[in-house]
C-alpha cells in the first residue's frame, strides 16, 4: 500500500515534526507500506487552512496514495464537521486513514464509529477551552484589567521631553521611537 505520512505541530509549541515522523516511518516499515510522500505542518489544528493538509487532500483526490498515516487523529482533524466530511471523501475514493496511536482503521464499521466519537470529543474539548478563555477575559475586564497589545508610543514621555526642550530627533533617539510616533504624540 502506498501511503502519505502527515505530521503537525502547533505554532506555539517549540516542537518539531521529527518525533512524529520517526514513529510513523517505523509503523509503515512494520506494515510493509511504501511511503510515497511525507508532509508536515507547523500550524494550529483549529484551522483547516494549512498547506500540508491541502497537499494531503490533493494527493488523495488525485489518487496518488492508497492511505494517509497520522500519529493521532487530532494532528489532522479538529472539528467534527471537518472530520466527517474528509472521511466520507476518503471512503468514496477508497483511501484508508490510519491513526497509529489511536489504533483507528476506517475500513471497518467499528473504526468509522470510533473516529466519529473521537472527533466529537475533540470538538467538545476545544469548545470547553474556548469557553474558559472567554470567561477568563470577561473576569479580567470586570477587574479593570486593560487587555490587548500595549501602546508602543510613550506619549506622555514624548510630551514631557518636548517641554524640556528636546528636539524631535532627540526624543526619537532617547525613546527609540519613530519620527511618526513623535509627531503623532505632539499633534
Amino acid at each position: 500500500m502506498k501511503v502519505a505520512l502527515y505530521a503537525r505541530v502547533s505554532t506555539r509549541d517549540k516542537q518539531n515534526n521529527e518525533v512524529q515522523l520517526r514513529e510513523l516511518r517505523r509503523y509503515c516499515a512494520s506494515r510493509g507500506f511504501k511511503i510515497a510522500s511525507v508532509i508536515t505542518d507547523k500550524a494550529s489544528g483549529s484551522t483547516e487552512d494549512r498547506e500540508g493538509l491541502k497537499r494531503i487532500l490533493e494527493l488523495v483526490r488525485n489518487r496518488q496514495v492508497d492511505g494517509v498515516v497520522v500519529l493521532k487523529l487530532d494532528r489532522l482533524f479538529r472539528s467534527l464537521k471537518h472530520l466527517i466530511q474528509t472521511l466520507e471523501e476518503f471512503e468514496a475514493l477508497k483511501v484508508k486513514l490510519i491513526a497509529v496511536r489511536d489504533q483507528v482503521d476506517m475500513t471497518t464499521p467499528s473504526g468509522r464509529l470510533f473516529i466519529q466519537v473521537i472527533g466529537a470529543l475533540g470538538e467538545f474539548e476545544r469548545e470547553l477551552t474556548r469557553e474558559r478563555v472567554i470567561l477568563g477575559l470577561e473576569n479580567a475586564r470586570a477587574k479593570g484589567k486593560i487587555l490587548g497589545r500595549p501602546k508602543t508610543r510613550p506619549e506622555t514621555e514624548i510630551k514631557k521631553l518636548r517641554k524640556q526642550g528636546l528636539s524631535y530627533q532627540g526624543i526619537q533617539n532617547k525613546l527609540n521611537v519613530s519620527k511618526g510616533a513623535v509627531w503623532r504624540a505632539l499633534q
